[in-house]
C-alpha cells in the first residue's frame, strides 16, 4: 500500500507513525516543503528570548530519524503543487507520486495583508524555524521592535522582545489585545503590557511600511512609528491553495472539511491538522482552531484510519492557554462574543478569588468569568487571567466542557485541597455557586 503524506510537521508525522507501527508493509512517503521535520512551532517566540538555548532543542525527530529507524522515504524541499483526485497522484516541481491513500497535512501559513513595503528587510512573520532565525540574527542590530497584531503569537513575541532589552510597540486594528477574551478581562492584559513598557496602540490600522533597503519606519492611518525590526502576526490561513479545482470540500476560510475519521469528501484522500476543520463539541458544528494540541491528535487518527484502524476525533471545546510576563492566561469553551453569535440564552458569574487559601502565604488573585445556558445551566465558557493556578482550573473547565456538565454540578466536584494547593472550595467552586 503507497500511502502519501503532504507535510512533514506536527499532524503528518503523527499518522506517518501510527502508519509504519501498524503496516510491516507500508510504503509512506512524506513531501515536505522546507527542510525541517516535526519540530515545536510554539516554542519559537522562547528561543528570541532566549528562555529556550537552541532551535536543536525544538526538533522531535529529524529527518534522518524518520528514514533511517523508521523507514519513511521523508523528502525535503518538495512542494506539492497539485493533486489529480482521478488517478491519484501528486506533483509538484520534477516530482510526480501515486497513491493508495493521501493525508493533507499542510498546515496554515501566517497572513501578510498587501502593505506597500512588506518587502523590506527586516519585516518579519513567525510560524517556522527559518522564519525564527531570520529574526534571531538581527537582534544584535536592532532596538525598536513593532509588532501588528494583538493575539497570542503578538503577545509571545512581545514578552520576549521585552525580556531581551527590545522596546516594543504593539498596533492593534481593533480596541483590545487577546480578543478571544472577554472585554471585562482586557485591562487586566493591557496593564501588564504597560508594566513591562509595552506602547499600545489600539484602532490603529497600518497602512504601508518605509525605509531605504531596510524597514525604519511603520505607516498608519494615525501616524508614524519608528521600527528596526516589524513582527507581522495578524492570523493565519490554510495552506489548501494547490487544490483548487479537485472538487475537494473546503470550510469558508479555505481549511479542508473532515469528518470524524479525518477522511474529506474524496475517497482515500484524508486530511488534519492547521489545514482541517475542527469538530466543536459545544458549537457543535465544524471550527478552525489551529493549535499543535489538535494537529497531533488529528494527525494519529487520521493515520489509524488509513490503516483500517479508525478512532473517531471526539472535537474541541477551545481550550488555550498563554503566559503573558507574570500573568497566565487561559480560556476554553466559548467567549460571550461566540455565545451571542450562536444565539444562545446565557448568563455570566465573574468574580476575583484566591488560588489558594487565602491564608496561606503567597496566595494570588484570579479573575474568573464563567458563562452558562440560561435555561439548561449547561457551562458554555470560562475564562481565568492570573498569577497562579490559572493552569490547572482551566483544564478542570475543559474536561467539564467536554462532558457538558452544568455549572452548578462544579460544586459537586472531588478536587484535590491542601492550603498550599487550594482552598477548601476551589476558586471554580467559589464563583459557581454565586450563580
Amino acid at each position: 500500500m503507497k500511502y502519501v503524506i503532504i507535510g512533514g510537521d506536527a499532524a503528518g508525522m503523527s499518522a506517518a507513525m501510527q502508519i509504519v507501527r501498524a503496516d510491516d508493509e507500508a510504503e509512506v512517503t512524506t513531501l515536505e516543503m522546507g527542510a525541517v521535520y516535526s519540530y515545536a512551532q510554539c516554542g519559537l517566540p522562547y528561543v528570541v528570548g532566549g528562555v529556550i538555548d537552541s532551535f536543536d532543542s525544538l526538533i522531535a525527530r529529524d529527518v534522518e530519524t524518520f528514514r533511517e529507524k523508521y523507514g519513511i522515504d521523508a523528502r525535503v524541499n518538495h512542494e506539492v503543487t497539485s493533486v489529480d483526485m482521478e488517478k491519484q497522484t501528486v506533483s509538484g516541481d520534477g516530482f510526480e507520486l501515486e497513491y493508495d491513500k493521501l493525508l493533507i497535512a499542510t498546515g496554515a501559513s501566517p497572513v501578510m495583508p498587501p502593505w506597500d513595503g512588506t518587502d523590506l528587510d527586516g519585516i518579519h512573520t513567525v510560524k517556522t524555524i527559518p522564519d525564527t532565525k531570520a529574526i534571531v540574527e538581527e537582534l544584535d542590530h536592532i532596538s525598536r521592535v513593532v509588532i501588528v497584531g494583538g493575539g497570542y503569537i503578538g503577545l509571545e513575541m512581545a514578552e520576549n522582545f521585552v525580556e531581551i532589552g527590545k522596546e516594543v510597540t504593539m498596533i492593534e486594528r481593533g480596541p483590545r489585545l487577546a480578543k478571544i477574551f472577554d472585554e471585562e478581562l482586557s485591562e487586566n492584559i493591557h496593564a501588564e503590557a504597560r508594566k513591562h513598557g509595552i506602547t499600545l496602540k489600539f484602532n490603529e490600522s497600518v497602512e504601508s511600511f518605509e525605509g531605504e533597503q531596510r524597514v525604519q519606519r511603520v505607516i498608519t492611518d494615525k501616524g508614524v512609528i519608528d521600527a528596526d525590526l516589524v513582527v507581522v502576526a495578524v492570523g493565519v490561513r490554510p495552506n489548501t491553495s494547490f487544490l483548487d479545482g479537485t472538487g475537494i470540500h473546503l470550510f469558508g476560510n479555505g481549511a479542508i472539511k473532515v469528518n470524524a475519521f479525518m477522511q474529506t469528501n474524496v475517497e482515500n484522500v484524508y486530511a488534519a491538522g492547521d489545514c482541517a476543520t475542527q469538530y466543536h463539541r459545544v458549537k457543535e458544528r465544524d471550527d478552525y482552531i489551529p493549535l499543535g494540541t489538535h494537529a497531533n491528535k488529528q494527525g494519529r487518527l487520521a493515520g489509524r484510519a488509513m490503516v483500517g484502524n479508525p478512532r473517531s476525533f471526539q472535537g474541541i471545546v477551545g481550550t488555550s492557554i498563554i503566559k503573558f510576563f507574570d500573568l497566565t492566561l487561559g480560556r476554553t469553551g466559548l467567549a460571550e462574543s461566540e455565545i451571542k453569535e450562536m444565539g444562545y440564552p446565557f448568563k455570566t458569574i465573574a468574580a476575583s478569588v484566591r488560588h489558594i487559601a487565602g491564608y496561606y502565604p503567597d496566595s494570588k488573585k484570579m479573575d474568573i468569568r464563567l458563562s452558562y445556558h440560561e435555561e439548561t445551566e449547561q457551562l458554555l465558557g470560562g475564562q481565568i487571567i492570573g498569577e497562579a493556578g490559572v493552569d490547572k482550573r482551566i483544564d478542570v473547565l475543559a474536561t467539564a466542557l467536554f462532558h457538558r456538565m452544568r455549572v452548578s454540578e462544579l460544586e459537586d466536584l472531588d478536587l484535590a485541597y491542601a492550603p498550599p494547593y487550594n482552598g477548601v472550595w476551589d476558586p471554580l467552586q467559589q464563583v459557581a455557586r454565586r450563580k
